[in-house]
């Protein structure tokens, strides 16, 4: 499985983005590599917020390996850490 979160770095969410993630990979030993932070606004970051219909940010994403669709949260209400976790051990 694969996490991407997309968000735009200088906004008002990014700080909390990014404490969440921190948080994240100390609170329940993710591993750095599991997680994967795209600005929304980068070539890549368009792209794959077009793949998986993302309209907003910030928006996490899960794929499988292959790259298709598992689950994705959007906007600023953040999903339970324990709930990203699960899917970043997988």
């Amino acid at each position: 499985m694969k996490v991407i979160v997309l968000y735009r770095p200088n906004s008002e969410h990014a700080r909390l983005v990014e404490r969440f993630l921190h948080d994240l990979r100390h609170q329940h030993d993710v591993n750095q590599s599991s997680i994967q932070m795209l600005d929304i606004d980068s070539r890549e970051g368009i792209s794959l917020a077009s793949i998986y219909d993302i309209v907003d940010s910030p928006a996490i994403v899960v794929t499988d390996n292959a790259g298709g669709y598992v689950q994705s949260w959007i906007g600023s209400e953040l999903p339970l850490m324990r709930d990203v976790a699960a899917y970043s051990m997988l």
